[in-house]
């Protein structure tokens, strides 16, 4: 029985993350459960700088009664509604015995993955972060993903979330022992031909490997994603109706149509013949529609990886050659991901308001402003037009009241301003570092409760007001 109750306790902390005094006094309050002699005792126990929670309890005489709706009240405090009722579900059987429920909950408990505490491998926790921001997201431009891997694979114990590795940064990584950096910016960028430690970027992924320690970037697909860096800061000044600035399309392989015609059925036959035998194992879509004076027009849908040689084989006969065209068919649009966001707010605030509130989202006591032309701190903000780090051209030409971003170049803001746009600059990546403390929480949802996930208290945007 003492097992038992040991493990409602560990099942109520480990899943529902509710005070263990909580649950303790709904246990004895009722009618239905009395305990004799029980003394719970919490031991906060501080090993290698990270505070773990153990459960020590003594009892010198027990006496349970009402075990069912001990179980009902256990869960009727948890915050978790589909869990809950499957559970809920599970005992209402009125065959089991009361050891039998409590088996039941055992066996649920364990095999729910979210509560799982056995280690990850570094590919089970790119999995996740590609689930939580796919890469194809991000700009063509951008180099992101994993850029430095570990000779030796070990489990993923600790990940340390930055917006830039620095120096400093991989010492702190270094010092905790970590297994996996994930760096909002990418430490390598430029293609290189050797490394070396004269040059700092080069210094950091040959220490990264030294210590055995992955270094993944996110970059621009964060910007991208629906609920990324982009929402996160649009919602600094309030809640509105949100679009997106520059739009992300769907990631699949681009395809083509192929437009032409053919005398015949007899020709067609041949050519739609020929067509798969060159590109076997590509998926071939196409429509023919009959004409009584020119023939066949048909419309042939392919992948880029059968464009060549689907237009090589038509390229060979006479007709489909002299009435060929290609197209190239546009990708689907994503709704609600892509670069920057226009906000148009449920309540309007004046300049000032804004400043204040952003000051506040952002963790800063200093802001830039530049004043849109005939606008003063009490004019009426309406819409807001953001981009994370340096959004100068992700907002040009964008109409709205306010641009929030990182940075802007001199003359930039100048067309802003001259535009009649007010402009709030935190420096670069101070647009950008309070959303890891976002997604370390939506990270950690995903990951074994084994992992630790923790925030860079060295890392820091370089330019300082003084």
């Amino acid at each position: 029985m003492v097992g038992d109750l040991y493990f409602l306790f560990i099942f109520y902390l480990k899943c529902f993350k509710q005070s263990i005094w909580e649950l303790y006094s709904s246990l004895v309050g009722g009618s239905n459960a009395t305990f004799i002699g029980c003394q719970l005792r919490l031991n906060l126990i501080e090993e290698e700088g990270n505070c773990n929670s153990w459960l020590s309890l003594h009892q010198s005489t027990l006496m349970l009664t009402g075990y069912k709706n001990v179980f009902q009240r256990i869960l009727s405090l948890t915050c978790r509604r589909s869990y809950h009722e499957s559970i809920s579900q599970t005992l209402a059987c009125s065959t089991f015995s009361s050891h039998s429920k409590l088996s039941a909950l055992r066996s649920s408990f364990f095999s729910d993955p979210s509560h799982c505490n056995s280690p990850m491998d570094l590919k089970e926790v790119l999995k996740v972060l590609e689930e939580l921001a796919p890469l194809s997201l991000a700009e063509s431009w951008d180099n992101v993903g994993l850029l430095v891997e570990p000779i030796k694979c070990r489990p993923i114990k600790t990940i340390l979330l930055t917006n830039d590795l620095t120096d400093s940064v991989m010492s702190e990584a270094e010092a905790m022992n970590c297994d996996l950096i994930i760096s909002y910016h990418p430490p390598l960028f430029h293609p290189i031909k050797c490394l070396v430690s004269k040059n700092w970027k080069q210094r950091l992924a040959i220490r990264a490997i030294t210590a055995g320690i992955a270094v993944f970037s996110p970059h621009t697909s964060w910007d991208s994603v629906k609920g990324g860096v982009n929402d996160w800061l649009a919602g600094g000044v309030g809640s509105g109706k949100v679009s997106v600035l520059s739009q992300s399309f769907s990631s699949a392989p681009q395809s083509h149509k192929l437009e032409f015609t053919a005398r015949s059925l007899e020709e067609l036959n041949t050519i739609m013949a020929e067509l798969k035998g060159t590109n076997s194992g590509v998926n071939l879509q196409h429509t023919a529609v009959s004409s009584e004076t020119d023939g066949f027009f048909i419309s042939l849908i392919c992948p880029d990886s059968g464009l060549t040689p689907s237009v090589q084989t038509l390229l060979q006969h006479a007709t489909p050659s002299q009435s060929l065209s290609i197209l190239q068919v546009k990708q689907r649009p994503l709704p609600g991901y892509g670069q920057g966001r226009l906000s148009v707010l449920d309540e309007p605030v004046t300049v000032a308001a804004a400043v204040q509130q952003m000051k506040s989202h952002l963790g800063l006591n200093h802001l830039r402003l530049a004043l849109g032309a005939q606008q003063t701190l009490e004019s009426i903000v309406s819409t807001v037009a953001v981009c994370a780090g340096s959004g100068g051209s992700v907002l040009n030409g964008v109409k709205a009241d306010l641009y929030i971003t990182g940075e802007m170049s001199h003359h930039e803001v100048l067309d802003s301003v001259a535009a009649g746009a007010s402009v709030i600059l935190s420096d670069h990546s101070n647009s950008e570092r309070g959303f890891l403390a976002v997604f370390k929480k939506r990270l950690a949802g995903h990951l074994s409760n084994s992992i630790t996930v923790a925030l860079s208290q060295a890392d820091r945007d370089p330019l300082e007001v003084v």
